[in-house]
This record gives structure tokens, sequence and C-alpha cells, in this order.
């Protein structure tokens, strides 16, 4: 089982929307020196809706291949295709990745027996740990308790990642479920009281420009450290209030860039950071640092 920090991890692009292969090759080393126990590659954060088949596929390859066994990889592979999530979870599995992030089937807005079969069907097809990931806000469907706890029973269905932000149904999901199936915190905001009631780590927006912090705050809380997680959690919360003001990854691709961690680059239909937003992440960031 995989604990702590596990960032969601950006996709560094070129002014062009090239995608950037030498930042990412530092943004591994950088997770690894940092502490972080997991990168999750080509997920929401990683702009997996705008690449290619063959780019999402060289991304988890090239990720795999850097890391070499020194920090897992959870690679995305979702679709509101069944047969799509398929296919990118088997490339994932043949390109090294030790588990997958399976999101709700998004735009088609599937019944919760039709997202039951859809996860149970890719679990079947491929034997690779799968997290599930529901985040209603983007997909407009919502994974409800009780089919993650039918899923809870496949053997390689092995976690959820909650970022509903509902800590109270978050709490009470993790009472019902088997010990051997980890759920964890998707919104940073509100990833420490998930862990206070047994959530296993954090997928992280806020790790991408603070993986240390993050890391550190996720190590205490696993520890039952709850002071000193909860006083590293307090220097987070200005970033994770700023990293969502615009669509993610817009501000913490501008947040790193600005830190000179990596380019501003994007895909349309993202735009960059507007004035405004720049200037209150930039704020944030000082603030951080003071």
């Amino acid at each position: 089982m995989i604990t702590g920090s596990i960032v969601a991890l950006v996709t560094p692009m070129n002014a062009d929307g090239d995608i950037d292969w030498p930042a990412l090759e530092r943004l591994v080393e950088l997770h690894i020196d940092a502490g972080t126990s997991a990168l999750g590659v080509v997920g929401t954060t990683g702009e997996s809706s705008t690449l290619s088949h063959a780019e999402h596929c060289e991304v988890i390859r090239f990720t795999a291949r850097q890391a070499g066994g020194r920090i897992p990889i959870v690679a995305g592979t979702g679709s509101n295709s069944t047969r799509e999530a398929i296919e990118l979870s088997a490339a994932a599995a043949e390109a090294g990745a030790g588990a997958t992030l399976s999101v709700v089937p998004y735009y088609n807005r599937p019944t919760q027996e039709g997202m039951f079969q859809h996860f149970a069907t890719i679990a079947r097809a491929v034997n690779l740990p799968m997290i599930l990931y529901n985040v209603p806000s983007r997909t407009g469907c919502d994974l409800s308790n009780d089919t993650v706890l039918r899923l809870s029973q496949i053997e390689n269905i092995v976690g959820l990642k909650d970022a509903t932000g509902d800590v109270a149904r978050g709490a009470a999901l993790i009472k019902s479920l088997p010990s051997s199936f980890a759920v964890y915190s998707g919104d940073d905001p509100t990833a420490l009281e998930l862990m206070r009631v047994g959530a296993k780590g954090n997928i992280s927006v806020t790790a991408n420009i603070e993986p240390n912090a993050v890391a550190e705050m996720c190590r205490a809380a696993l520890n039952g450290d709850f002071d000193t997680a909860a006083a590293v959690d307090q220097r987070l919360s200005v970033l994770n209030a700023v990293l969502f003001i615009e669509p993610n990854p817009i501000p913490v691709k501008w947040a790193m860039g600005f830190r000179g961690v990596i380019s501003h680059g994007l895909r349309l239909p993202l735009t960059i950071l507007s004035a405004s937003g720049q200037n209150r992440v930039q704020q944030a960031l000082e603030q951080f640092d003071a």
C-alpha cells in the first residue's frame, strides 16, 4: 500500500505546448529528493485531457524509466470509454507503472451500476492495482460510498482518491472499508482532516510547488503527530487556497514558472493565469516563504 504524499504531477510544457522532457526528468528527481511517496502522472493536473494517446503513454514510460524503481508511479488511465481505459491501463502496466488511477467516467454520466461494471471490467482486464478517482465537480457524476464498498471486494481495486472535500462522508466510508483498501485525499485544503479519520495520504496539487512540506505533513499525520501535521498544514493553507482560484493546473503551473521550476506552458483551452491571479499567487508564495 502506497502511503503519504503522492504528487499529482504537472506535465511540463514549453511555450508552444510541446512536452518539456528535460523538465519532466528534473521533476522526477526533485520529488525523489523531497521525500514524495509516489508520482501521480497524467491525471487532471498532468493535462491528460489534451495529451494524445501516444503522448499519454510516453509520459508514463518516461517517468517510470527515469524513476527506475526508486519511487512508485501511479498512472492516470481513466476514460469515459471503458475500452480506452483498458488500453491505457495495459499500456501503463507495460511501461512499469505500479498502479493506475481511474477516474469516474465523465460526460456520459453512467448509473451506479454502470460505474461498477466499468471499473470491474477494467480490473478484470488488466492485473495492476487500481485506485478509483471520484471528482464530481469535474465529471458531473458521483461514485457513491455503496458502490465503492462493492468495488473494494475486487482484489486489484485497492484504493480511492476522494476529491469531494466531504470529510464526514469520507470518514463514514473509511469505517466501512476493509483495512487493505486505502482512501487518499484528493483535496489539499481538507487532506489533513481526512487523514485524521484514517486516510492513507494525499494525492496533492500543492506538492508540485512545496513537495517537502506536503511530504512532512503527511508523514507526521500518518505517525499520529497531528500537532506537527497541523502546524505544517497551517503554513500550506495559503497555497492551498490560491492554487484553485482558476481551473487546475493553471495556477500551479504559473507558480512553478514563477519559482523557475518549469516554464508556464499550457495547452488550449487552458490559458495562462490572469494578471489578478498572478498577483494573488505571488503574494501567497511570498507569504509562505516569509
